[in-house]
């Protein structure tokens, strides 16, 4: 448990809190003429769902809140126009501790409120929003079940990095990936499982097929599962970042979470049978909001079963992997292919694809009738960044909110983090508010060899609407996280 800030400390920040309400309060009072008796501040509606004073690093971050449905009466145009006021909120801020590593985080939330990392050796996770941390280590023997025994030394499996997400079950799958010689072997392949209805974990030693395997992604398929490697409620399906994304390898397939198999990927040209796919859909449960795997994965698990990789061949076709575990091209329900390699479900049913067109230009496109007809809404970012070095979405349909974060080069020459809010994304998808995260004052990179690194983006939203975002500054050597306190008072409590 990490220790609660001192008095003094608490005093201080309880201090800035005020300050920087009151002072929001200045910010929000502008315009004059038909507007005077409509004054308001930035942040009306808004509250902590948690006392920041309560962690131990609270950040105070720059918001700018687009308020297109109040306008001001501008006298010497005399019009109403759009309002922009700007205020601070404070998010808890975390570090390497608390489950990441040199160069990124691997996050990830569950329906049930936990906050889960695993960029580094194990999984990580809080469940009362960041006050306090857990980890997972494999046992000494691997548990009765796994195909390869293995004898580990817990705690000494050295430095690793791994991948986690919730099932539509509620079960947790993860890996991790040992690389280097250590007291328990080397390049190890560990998966792990948190069985939800036995509230258990366990681990299984798996080979592998490529030497370095690298950060991998992982994605469930949706089943019932009845295929030649077995069956199970679900399947959970890996990739390494280096041997995939390069060659088109393929990843490593589970029936069971703990035990996998090599998987083979048909070919970017294949000409193999075609399906319909019908991705419009009544109504999804809470649960889907935390499906989503890492975009990367270029993958999105389908409620009616399988797992659907929109633009997957060289001619822009869409793959389709269904419950038997067998390979498909495919189409929506109209013949359609999606427009962007990086789509995702949420509880509401929508459709987000989020796609980079250009340097320094991303865009947002909405569906909710299954991806026939699409709504887009631009992020042009030409004036500011001179390229988009990361960027991860996210979505959440209880509360219907998009968040988009984006790290981009700015023309200035450090890395400037940021997130757009989109809330009541179902009556617009223009952003509300752009938060600045951490002080922007850092030039990084990915990949190996570089002293200072970012590997890559990773972010998620508790079942209670907070979004919690990597990111990275000057203030310390590894990328950071953080957890948003500040939250409209109509989300109300955390759902489980």
């Amino acid at each position: 448990m990490r220790p609660l800030c001192s008095s003094p400390t608490r005093l201080v920040f309880s201090l800035l809190i005020v300050f920087s309400m009151v002072l929001s309060g200045c910010f929000g009072n502008g315009g004059g003429g038909k507007n005077n008796d409509a004054l308001f501040n930035w942040d009306e509606g808004f509250q902590y769902i948690d006392d920041p004073t309560n962690h131990m690093q609270p950040k105070a971050f720059n918001v700018t809140q687009n308020w297109a449905e109040n306008g001001v009466w501008d006298e010497d145009s005399e019009l109403w126009v759009n309002r922009t006021v700007e205020g601070d909120a404070f998010w808890a801020e975390f570090t390497a501790e608390q489950g990441g590593n040199c160069c990124e985080h691997y996050l990830a939330a569950t329906k049930e409120g936990w906050l889960m990392n695993f960029g580094g050796e194990y999984p990580t996770w809080s469940e009362d929003r960041g006050h306090t941390w857990q980890d997972w280590k494999p046992t000494i023997v691997t548990q009765l079940g796994c195909r390869t025994p293995k004898l580990t030394v817990p705690g000494q499996e050295g430095l690793g990095e791994g991948s986690i997400v919730q099932t539509t079950t509620g079960d947790i799958i993860s890996m991790g990936w040992f690389p280097y010689p250590s007291t328990s072997g080397g390049d190890q392949f560990y998966a792990f499982l948190y069985d939800a209805d036995d509230e258990q974990w366990g681990w299984c030693y798996n080979r592998l097929t490529e030497p370095f395997y690298d950060r991998s992604w992982q994605v469930e398929v949706v089943g019932p599962i009845s295929s030649n490697i077995g069956n199970g409620e679900w399947a959970s399906l890996v990739i390494s970042n280096f041997w995939h994304q390069s060659s088109n390898r393929g990843g490593q397939i589970s029936v069971d979470g703990l035990n996998y198999y090599y998987f083979e990927f048909p070919d970017k040209n294949a000409n193999i049978d075609e399906v319909v796919v019908d991705l419009n859909f009544d109504e999804l449960g809470p649960e889907w909001d935390f499906t989503k795997p890492h975009k990367e994965m270029r993958a999105f698990p389908v409620p009616s079963g399988g797992l659907y990789f929109p633009s997957f061949f060289d001619d822009g076709g869409d793959a389709f992997l269904d419950t038997s575990l067998d390979w498909y091209r495919a189409t929506t329900a109209e013949g359609n292919s999606l427009p962007s390699e990086y789509c995702s479900f949420d509880s509401s049913t929508a459709l987000h694809c989020v796609i980079k067109d250009g340097d320094a230009h991303l865009t947002h496109m909405y569906s909710m009738d299954g991806g026939e007809n699409w709504t887009n809404q631009s992020y042009n970012l030409s004036n500011t960044a001179s390229g988009i070095e990361e960027w991860e979405f996210h979505s959440n349909g209880v509360h219907d909110l998009f968040v988009l974060n984006v790290r981009y080069q700015s023309t200035e020459g450090p890395d400037i983090d940021v997130a757009w809010h989109v809330r009541d994304v179902s009556e617009s998808l223009e952003p509300d508010a752009k938060t600045f995260l951490g002080l922007g004052n850092l030039d990084s990179t990915s990949g190996a060899g570089n002293d200072i690194r970012f590997d890559f983006a990773s972010m998620g939203i508790m079942n209670d609407g907070g979004a919690f975002i990597a990111y990275h500054d000057a203030s310390d050597p590894d990328p950071l996280f953080a957890l948003e306190l500040y939250l409209p008072e109509v989300y109300g409590p955390a759902q489980a």
